[in-house]
């Protein structure tokens, strides 16, 4: 799968990513042209897991713009405005969601200068710790984020514990 890392504080939101794509066979990939982390509007999005959802929302999804009064309540925001036009998107491209299976996808999207973590369901969570994790590499890297490692650090932990994480790491941050 992959390794993506977000972390919230006081003066924003960084994302960051490992570059390696694997396969339901174990192929890896790597190319510029593939990255887990995009900006699309206001929105920075990161995506783990299959890769369709991953490029439909990162490529093809047409934002809602984010207005001074959706600024008041971020959460309130991605619930009624954003989540509803992800999911037409999906179904709009292929996605299937009554198909089963376990963490199909996830991303963690910046908005505002704050993080959200959303699910194959598009169930949208928020951390109290401002740490953030999905993909394979997730439990290692937030076990070193919670030891008082640094966003880097922790990329380190999680692609030393896992095959499906790989360098060069992608970055972005979003000021609030």
């Amino acid at each position: 799968m992959t390794t993506i890392i977000g972390v919230e504080n006081t003066d924003g939101a960084q994302i960051l990513a490992d570059s390696q794509v694997t396969d339901d066979s174990g192929k890896v990939f790597s190319h510029p042209s593939m990255t887990k982390i995009n900006h699309r509007g206001a929105f920075i999005i990161a995506g783990a897991g299959e890769i369709l959802p991953c490029d439909v929302i990162q490529h093809i999804w047409d934002p809602p713009r984010l207005m001074a009064k959706d600024k008041q309540d971020l959460y309130h925001f991605m619930v009624v405005k954003v989540i509803p036009s992800m999911r037409k998107c999906l179904k709009e491209n292929g996605y299937n969601f009554d198909e089963q299976g376990s963490e199909r996808f996830q991303f963690l999207v910046a908005v505002g200068g704050e993080l959200f973590e959303l699910d194959e369901d598009l169930g949208i969570t928020k951390s109290d710790t401002g740490n953030y994790a999905i993909g394979s590499g997730a439990p290692y890297a937030l076990g070193a984020l919670a030891m008082g490692a640094d966003i880097f650090e922790a990329m380190e932990v999680a692609a030393r514990l896992t095959a499906f994480t790989a360098p060069p790491y992608t970055t972005a941050f979003q000021s609030k």
